[in-house]
């Protein structure tokens, strides 16, 4: 069987107080309000502690395979499955009950996510993509439901949840990232999306902070991809939409090549966005330093 073992830090050293066995493999484990969230194969349940093991106190089945990670904002909570993305629930206080009120319309077999709002999350797959997801602005999981019937939120849509997230961004790395956050890199720097892979890459997603530099770095990626052509003579679009479409993400490191070009293709570029080669240079610069 599977055991939930409780310690309790006492002078420094971890002092062992009891175990609770489980019918499933826990692989998440989270604190939820003076209490413990855990991921028992499928089932997301609430434990409170006892004297001699953790009391349940509610839980949840209709996860569809397997519970790999979970966080919680307030009453919400982002639950990860093996394979089928992000799934957010809601714990209903008076009724002592976690609903299921919208998912991710893609499957993806989860391997990492991570909070940038309430309504956004990060995360990333097995097969080396990273996409932010977002819960539309016209859905609200504060649905008055005075009859307390079920049916309000058991009504699913395309077999899964009533509600389903927005896709915002797709990117494919390439590598399996094995953990995600979103922080900043140095004290005073812009926050960014980072991420680590299991071949050991270090990465970070940062956002554009207005449209001209989203316009700026997007005609930018699109002249590098038909001067500067890899060795292999792959398609770089076809690549970083290996899974999925690439979506509102342009490649730093493609752009970055932009100093290696001859002097004349720097200049038809950067006539070509209405700056000289010196400005684009430094745009690149500038970009690189709001991070590091």
């Amino acid at each position: 069987g599977c055991f939930v073992h409780v310690y309790r830090l006492l002078n420094d050293r971890l002092q062992f107080q009891h175990s609770t066995e489980v019918e499933d493999v826990p692989l998440a484990l989270c604190e939820f309000q003076g209490r413990l969230l855990i991921g028992v194969g499928k089932t997301l349940r609430i434990y409170d502690l006892g004297k001699r093991k953790l009391l349940r106190k509610a839980e949840n089945k209709g996860f569809p395979t397997l519970i790999t990670g979970i966080k919680t904002v307030g009453d919400r909570i982002y639950v990860s499955d093996l394979m089928e993305s992000v799934i957010f629930v809601k714990f209903r206080r008076s009724e002592n009950s976690l609903v299921i009120f919208a998912d991710d319309q893609n499957p993806r077999l989860m391997t990492s996510f991570a909070n940038l709002d309430y309504d956004t999350i990060a995360g990333a797959d097995k097969f080396g993509n990273v996409f932010v997801t977002r819960l539309p602005s016209a859905v609200s999981d504060d649905i008055d439901n005075p009859t307390g019937s079920q049916l309000l939120w058991d009504t699913g849509l395309l077999n899964g949840a009533p509600n389903k997230l927005e896709t915002l961004v797709n990117f494919h790395i390439g590598e399996t990232v094995t953990s995600l956050h979103k922080c900043a890199l140095v004290p005073g720097g812009a926050e960014a999306i980072v991420y680590v892979t299991v071949l050991g890459s270090l990465g970070a997603l940062l956002p554009s902070q207005t449209r001209e530099d989203k316009d700026f770095f997007s005609h930018l990626e699109m002249h590098m991809r038909q001067e500067y052509q890899p060795l292999t003579g792959r398609d770089h679009m076809s690549y970083r939409s290996y899974f999925a479409p690439v979506k509102d993400v342009a490649d730093g490191e493609l752009c970055e090549l932009f100093t290696s070009l001859p002097y004349e293709t720097q200049q038809t570029i950067a006539s070509d966005l209405d700056r000289s080669p010196g400005e684009v240079i430094k745009k690149l610069e500038d970009t690189r330093n709001r991070l590091l």
